[in-house]
């Protein structure tokens, strides 16, 4: 695969870089390592210790001997700005990540309190779900939450942001919606996840027939975008469509369900020929939180909206009396699917944070024997009308 500079209107820049993002910001923080002779550029893929940058000297392979933290949030993941060794470095380095301004994070499967970076210095989050399948609305959501999530702290390498407040816009693209009968069925579906994903873009996209392609090409042409979804959701098809090449291989999915094999297997940053990076990222079976309290209110903002009106500052909306939140499930306001979800997601996004922060753990601890005093006292009640 060739990481050489793209045509297109950006490649007549000065710095050979533009097309792969490079600006006044980066320039100034790279700074400090130019004085040392070091060479900027960009991670493109990762693989086994060793990753391929694009420099202005053309593209070269580095190892991350020296960048190989204890904290698997500080590793070198595709779509970083590294200081890399001059030509004459053998083997060459890469010597330092430049800090982070975006990062998508994800939990891992493991018992820890680990993230997993899984691209950076993002722009907009391009999510694929396919019309193959019946649509999953809660996994929407749950990407939702991680693409809207924002944290605060030290540098980004030390803590992964994603923050749609700070530039970072998430897009819903419905991959293969040929495969929908007729155009009223397909408005209802990108209806429903409208309602699934308040103010995010949804785009009905057909690769096969370039349907949609040029909405969503227009909006990946500035900055980085990272393409996420399940396997057999489209997002190797969708990238070839946007580079105008067959560049990543593809498979068929299965008829049954409309899944398929995990195709990519590593993630890969392509620039665009109309501008643009794109990021392309294996098919995700699993898909776990990351202090994404924030991205939660987010995606579920009217549901915190009605929470305020709720007599009760600490509701639960579980059987509160004075519940804006059940009355508007009651009259139909508000999906009873929808509140589940929510509750689901605040749950998971609460036992991950407990992992790390004393203080929400004793907050747990004290609602549970909140909870259970409350039991116990009407167990004690009911006793008392049995004597």
């Amino acid at each position: 695969m060739s990481f050489s500079s793209p045509p297109g209107p950006s490649s007549s820049s000065s710095h050979p870089l533009v097309p792969y993002g490079w600006d006044a910001g980066w320039e100034a923080e790279f700074a400090p390592y130019t004085e040392q002779g070091l060479l900027p550029g960009r991670v493109v893929r990762v693989d086994r210790g060793q990753c391929d940058v694009v420099t202005s000297a053309g593209a070269v392979r580095a190892d991350t001997e020296f960048v190989v933290p204890r904290d698997p949030m500080k590793v070198v993941c595709t779509g970083d700005w590294v200081a890399v060794d001059p030509e004459s470095g053998d083997p060459r380095y890469a010597r330092t990540i430049l800090p982070r301004r975006t990062a998508f994070v994800r939990s891992t499967s493991s018992k820890r309190s680990d993230g997993q970076v899984l691209a950076t210095n993002i722009d907009h989050v391009v999510i694929c779900v396919t019309l193959a399948a019946e649509l999953d609305l809660g996994r929407i959501e749950r990407f939702l939450a991680l693409a809207m999530s924002c944290s605060s702290g030290e540098a980004l390498l030390h803590k992964s942001v994603l923050s749609w407040e700070s530039g970072a816009q998430p897009v819903v693209v419905l991959t293969k919606a040929d495969l929908v009968p007729d155009a009223v069925t397909l408005a209802h579906l990108v209806q429903d996840v409208e309602t699934s994903a308040p103010g995010v873009p949804v785009l009905p996209v057909s690769a096969a027939f370039g349907d949609g392609l040029d909405v969503l090409a227009a909006l990946v042409s500035g900055g980085t975008s990272v393409l996420l979804g399940q396997s057999g959701a489209g997002k190797s098809t969708l990238a070839n469509a946007l580079l105008g090449e067959d560049v990543m291989e593809v498979q068929a999915t299965r008829d049954v369900d409309g899944k398929g094999r995990h195709t990519t297997t590593t993630r890969n940053l392509l620039a665009l020929p109309g501008g643009g990076v794109l990021i392309d990222t294996p098919g995700l079976r699993g898909v776990g939180l990351w202090d994404a309290g924030t991205g939660v209110g987010q995606v579920f903002a009217e549901i915190e909206e009605l929470a305020a009106e709720c007599r009760f500052h600490d509701c639960a909306h579980a059987a509160e009396p004075g519940c804006a939140v059940l009355a508007a499930v009651d009259s139909g306001e508000l999906p009873e699917r929808r509140l589940d979800s929510y509750r689901k997601l605040l749950r998971e996004n609460q036992r991950i944070v407990a992992k790390t922060d004393a203080k929400v753990r004793a907050d747990i601890r004290r609602e549970w024997k909140r909870k259970g005093a409350e039991g116990r006292a009407a167990m004690e009640a009911k006793r008392g009308r049995w004597t």
